[in-house]
């Protein structure tokens, strides 16, 4: 898949893009799993530091460029367009990621 296709008729995710959890789904803390959970009606996807980390950024006024230099300096540099794109896609497939 590229990664900077269209997903299921969404915009994005490109560039310019601006993504944001969808309204039907919550990031949260779970106290019993310890760790952060994105909870929406069918279920829940339990999240790595780095994937809670990107959502907390998906507030919908950044864009996807910002959110990836937020990461880059936050993990000295590292190339992170790659994964990020691929995270946000597969939960933009899911309908958890919008895009504006």
């Amino acid at each position: 898949m590229d990664a900077h296709a269209p997903v299921t008729g969404t915009p994005g995710p490109g560039p310019g893009s601006v993504p944001r959890v969808a309204s039907k789904a919550r990031l949260q803390w779970d106290d019993v799993r310890q760790r952060d959970v994105l909870l929406y009606p069918e279920g829940l996807v339990a999240l790595n530091p780095t994937g809670a980390e990107i959502l907390r950024l998906c507030d919908g006024r950044r864009r996807l460029e910002e959110i990836m230099d937020a990461l880059r300096q936050h993990y000295s540099g590292n190339a992170v367009e790659r994964d990020v794109t691929t995270f946000l896609a597969a939960l933009t497939a899911k309908g958890l990621v919008t895009w504006c």
